[in-house]
C-alpha cells in the first residue's frame, strides 16, 4: 500500500487549517459554560484511546505503521478494537475537536468532518483493502461486527 501522506501530516494540515479559519473567518466564535472541560475530557480520551491501541499492538506484536501494513502478524481484534476499527485515527479527531474547541470557532466542525471524509476514502479504505487480502475471512467478520470509527 502506499500512502500519499502520513496520517500525522493529515492531521497536522487540517489542525492548521482550522487555526487559519478561526484566525481570519470574521463570524463563527462561540463560548460556552464547560468548554474547558469539554476539551481536557477529549483530550484525556484521545490519550487513553491511542495510548491502548498502541499498547495493543505491541503486545501483538504486529506493526502500528500504516505504510508497512504488509508486515502486520496479526489481527487485532480486542480491547479498544471490539468498539473501533481505528480507535488511533479516532484518538487524531478527538484532539482535533479539541483544538476546535479551544480556537471557538463553530466552522472548525466542518474541518473535523473534512479530516474524517478524507481519512476514510485515502487511509482507511485503502488499509481495509489491505487488510482483508491478509487476514480474510477473520478480516471480514471484524470488519462487520466493529463500526470503522466507534
Amino acid at each position: 500500500m502506499k500512502l500519499k501522506l502520513p496520517p500525522v501530516i493529515v492531521f497536522l494540515v487540517f489542525g492548521s487549517l482550522m487555526y487559519l479559519l478561526a484566525e481570519f473567518l470574521p463570524v463563527g466564535d462561540f463560548d460556552f459554560f464547560g468548554r474547558s472541560i469539554l476539551i481536557k475530557t477529549l483530550l484525556v480520551l484521545a490519550v487513553v484511546i491511542s495510548s491502548v491501541a498502541l499498547l495493543q499492538f505491541y503486545l501483538a506484536k504486529t506493526t502500528a505503521d500504516p505504510k508497512n501494513l504488509a508486515k502486520a502478524s496479526s489481527l487485532v481484534s480486542n480491547g479498544v478494537y471490539k468498539y473501533s476499527r481505528n480507535p488511533m485515527y479516532l484518538g487524531l479527531l478527538l484532539i482535533l475537536l479539541a483544538w476546535a474547541l479551544w480556537l471557538g470557532n463553530a466552522f472548525n466542525v466542518l474541518l473535523a468532518a473534512g479530516f474524517v471524509s478524507y481519512m476514510n476514502a485515502f487511509q482507511i479504505q485503502p488499509e481495509e483493502s489491505t487488510l482483508a487480502s491478509l487476514f480474510g475471512k477473520e478480516y471480514n467478520h471484524y470488519f462487520i461486527k466493529v463500526r470503522r470509527w466507534f
